[in-house]
């Protein structure tokens, strides 16, 4: 089981530093997935940076989220 996302700080590069409830912390890359799919929703700076946490993941208004696992992996 994955620890559930706590805070999302989102940069201008694409790069989400991501903050987990068992204390860890990461960078998620989300450059290489932009021109893929529903990620090119989030393609727009302004769209990006309104990131949240929404229950154990990470979502935008935009209707694009991110597998909980995957977030964690990546950032580990």
């Amino acid at each position: 089981m994955y620890p559930a996302i706590t805070q999302v700080i989102p940069h201008k590069d694409y790069k989400l530093t991501v903050i987990f409830e068992n204390g860890r912390q990461g960078q998620l890359d989300l450059k290489p997935l932009l021109d893929f799919g529903v990620f090119q929703r989030i393609k727009d700076h302004k769209t990006f940076a309104k990131v949240r946490v929404a229950f154990d993941t990470i979502e935008w208004d935009c209707g694009v989220d991110l597998d909980p696992e995957y977030v964690y992996q990546q950032c580990v």
